[in-house]
């Protein structure tokens, strides 16, 4: 867990092995940074070619056992949560499953996928406590 920003309202660090436990039943090892918009846009505008900060970036090096980094920005989470009109403690924990998937190989791109995930991601959060996100 890496803090490398100052925003208000960021989980701790239980909460977070909570929500990554939730999400990955495989042996793993996931480093978790927490960003401001200036260093998120920099990493999407990096290996995304998207130059805007967004919530949640995965980077994953190996599947067996699972290795990889999430980056979540701060900010973005905070405006995504108020504009949603949801907790910030349930978007995080939306955001973490969401970029735990990914590193599994999990993805979005087409509906069926999308469906699939989204599935996914709702039965790990209502296991945890926290409404449908969708």
């Amino acid at each position: 867990m890496q803090y490398a920003c100052n925003e208000v309202g960021l989980p701790s660090r239980s909460q977070v092995r909570r929500w990554i436990r939730a999400a990955c039943q495989l042996p793993a090892e996931v480093a978790v940074r927490f960003v401001d918009a200036d260093e998120g846009q920099a990493l999407n505008r990096d290996y995304r070619h998207k130059d805007y900060p967004t919530n949640v970036l995965s980077f994953p090096y190996e599947s067996s056992p699972l290795v990889g980094d999430l980056v979540i920005c701060a900010a973005v989470v905070a405006e995504e949560a108020c504009a949603r009109h949801v907790a910030v403690e349930a978007h995080y924990a939306h955001l973490i499953v969401h970029g735990m998937l990914h590193l599994q190989g999990c993805d979005h791109l087409t509906a069926a996928e999308a469906t699939s995930m989204e599935s996914r991601e709702t039965a790990i959060l209502l296991g945890l406590g926290f409404a449908d996100p969708y």
